[in-house]
């Protein structure tokens, strides 16, 4: 689905603000930091379970924006009661989609089982044009 309206309220922490991992394994972090401290401040649950699909989701977001996207054009967290909201903007206007002939042999491209998983341990997820070009997909990870 591809929203044009949509927008994100989320507010960064200061010091995730204009801060764009370059690799997977930084949107993680930056996903772990955000959930601790906001979940404490707010006192919301933050169950492990949560907190790994969020990453998850954090990781595949941001690869398949290296990957397929042009590069992170933007990256943004935030927690409420609903859950932890993970946003990844690309340059790509190209719609995310599985690829289940990405493991065949002799495909050019390996892979496509990414967007599945955010699809499956997000609850909302949503993919909005971005006016300077691009898309960014955002990712609701429930606090269950």
């Amino acid at each position: 689905m591809l929203d044009k309206h949509w927008t994100s309220s989320t507010a960064p922490l200061p010091e995730t603000r204009g801060a764009v991992p370059c690799r997977p394994a930084e949107a993680r972090r930056t996903v772990e930091r955000v959930m601790t401290q906001r979940c404490r401040d707010r006192d919301l649950p933050c169950p492990v379970e949560a907190v790994q699909d969020a990453l998850l989701v954090a990781s595949e977001l941001t690869t398949n924006a290296l990957l397929h996207g042009g590069g992170v054009t933007g990256f943004d967290v935030e927690v409420d009661g609903g859950g932890v909201r993970v946003s990844v903007s690309d340059n790509s206007d190209d719609l995310p989609v599985a690829d289940p002939a990405g493991d065949e042999p002799g495909h050019a491209r390996p892979g496509g089982r990414g967007w599945p998983i955010v699809c499956r341990l997000a609850r909302d997820v949503r993919v909005a044009e971005l006016p300077r070009g691009g898309k960014c997909i955002t990712a609701v990870v429930p606090l269950r």
